[in-house]
């Protein structure tokens, strides 16, 4: 979220009595007005969000599957999303017109998603149509804003998951000669690479210079990578693969496709969150593993399973910071808000925007 937005939110930050409450005092009022909302509330919990939030949750999940789920909940009022920004958007979309989508700190955005903009796409995508012609399609993995997916929604695109990607960029290729993957580089040239596309058909598109990055025949490009990353995955390296590796050759490695191309190939295994905690779940007992991805969710899957050893494939991780601005003090205050009939933060999507984003996610469900 850009300095405009953050000034617009400025009346709505916490009051200063929650910094103040004890997490006994926290936790125990939140537990009442849980249960008073009743079916009226749906708390959905992503897996990178902390265990003082994770408590409460009524689903935990990645982002398409928690934006699904409260869509499905008919019965709730109030969507108090503990998430980030582009979490809640999509939750919106799906949602209905008598559903309100809250997220508890406004300030909890996706440096990710950050990184493509819709005036940038805009101008990316009417050089490139000078470039290539009508031959590109554009796609966007669903860690980017409402309007992002519009724009992709309105030129004939679909979202994609870090668990869909593959059959997703499959489907693009029989659509148009070339695809414009938004808004991470990483997912896109993973994906890619194991759809068979060489590493030398793959440009970038640079967003603050405003041009295309490539050596070769412009004919010659299949694919063309916003340069986007995840500053969480970008942390896990060649160097601590290489470390695991040494200290411990038996221990296997797993990484989620957000990282670089070099940690994705050298892993033993790499895929989507949820393919991660099913693949922990599933491995033999006293099994070894290397995980990179967020921290919460490393050390929560760390926890539930003591029969394994488990480790951070970089020791020096920190939790996504803006996944962690949702904490039990803005959990409280959403909940608190409601009660008083003064819901804050509420996440609304205008109609135009919505309806091109969910062109763009249906083409994707209807993928399934």
């Amino acid at each position: 979220m850009g300095l405009k937005e953050l000034i617009k939110v400025k009346s709505t930050f916490i009051p200063e009595k929650y910094l103040k409450m004890s997490r006994q005092e926290l936790e125990h009022r939140t537990k009442e007005i849980k249960k008073s909302l009743g079916k009226e509330l749906f708390i959905p919990g992503h897996h990178y969000q902390k265990d003082e939030v994770i408590q409460f949750a009524d689903a935990t999940g990645d982002s398409l599957q928690l934006a699904q789920l409260s869509a499905e909940n008919k019965d709730a009022k109030y969507i108090v999303f503990c998430g980030v920004h582009f979490m809640a958007e999509t939750a919106d979309i799906l949602s209905g017109p008598d559903q309100e989508v809250i997220l508890p700190d406004m300030r909890a955005g996706c440096s990710m998603a950050d990184m493509a903009n819709i005036h940038q796409t805009e101008r990316a995508w009417e050089k490139l149509q000078d470039l290539f012609g009508d031959t590109v399609l554009p796609l966007t993995y669903v860690n980017s804003t409402a309007a992002i997916k519009a724009f992709v929604g309105k030129n004939g695109g679909a979202t994609v998951t870090s668990s869909n990607a593959l059959p997703m960029v499959k489907w693009a290729f029989t659509q148009k000669e070339r695809i414009l993957f938004l808004p991470d580089q990483h997912l896109g040239r993973n994906t890619a690479y194991d759809l068979g596309v060489p590493l030398e058909k793959m440009a970038v598109w640079d967003p603050i210079k405003d041009e295309l990055v490539y050596s070769g025949e412009l004919q010659e490009i299949k694919v063309i990578l916003w340069k986007g990353h995840c500053s969480v995955h970008e942390k896990f390296t060649v160097s601590n693969i290489e470390m695991v590796r040494k200290n411990d050759p038996e221990m296997k490695i797993i990484v989620h496709p957000e990282c670089s191309r070099e940690v994705v190939s050298l892993a033993d295994d790499n895929g989507s969150t949820k393919y991660i905690i099913d693949t922990i779940e599933n491995a033999s007992a006293g099994s070894k593993w290397a995980i990179g991805t967020e921290m919460n969710l490393v050390n929560r899957i760390k926890d539930q399973h003591p029969d394994k050893q488990i480790i951070s494939l970089n020791p020096h991780m920190c939790p996504c910071l803006t996944m962690n601005r949702i904490d039990l003090p803005h959990l409280l205050w959403s909940l608190e808000s409601i009660l008083e009939g003064k819901t804050n933060n509420i996440i609304k999507v205008e109609e135009e925007t919505s309806h091109y984003a969910m062109l763009a996610l249906n083409r994707m469900l209807a993928k399934k």
